[in-house]
């Protein structure tokens, strides 16, 4: 793991990028806030990202989507996804396509906390 790993935080939504991307950076990682999906999938600066959270509801790419297209072209990254409207449906497929969570906005920081540390410790498992 790299000395400040990087979490990328992807969400439509600039008051909550600002305010994840914050406490990101209180718990000691590096984090990169992005706008959209595409934003994200465009950077071309996947490679050091350790985790990723994003919300699932945004305009064009839904976050389930945008980890569906990672994960097609071998990138496993974990990711936390975050919602404020997240139905049983959407909870259980961002759980099966491998996300170690789903949380509801407002975030519980020490939530993120948790699974940040489980993640740098090598150990994280998704939460059903």
């Amino acid at each position: 793991m790299h000395m400040n790993p990087i979490v990328s935080i992807v969400d439509d939504d600039e008051s909550v990028r600002v305010a994840t991307s914050s406490l990101v950076r209180s718990l000691g990682w590096t984090a990169r806030q992005y706008a959209s999906a595409e934003e994200f999938l465009g950077c071309g600066d996947i490679d050091g990202v350790a985790c990723i959270i994003s919300d699932i509801q945004m305009p064009g790419i839904s976050g389930l989507e945008m980890y569906r297209r990672l994960l097609e072209t071998g990138i496993d990254v974990p990711v936390i996804f975050i919602s404020a409207f997240a139905s049983e449906l959407v909870h259980r497929q961002a759980l099966e396509i491998g996300a170690l969570c789903v949380l509801s906005k407002p975030v519980d920081a020490a939530a993120v906390s948790r699974h940040l540390e489980a993640v740098k410790a090598g150990g994280a498992g998704t939460e059903r």
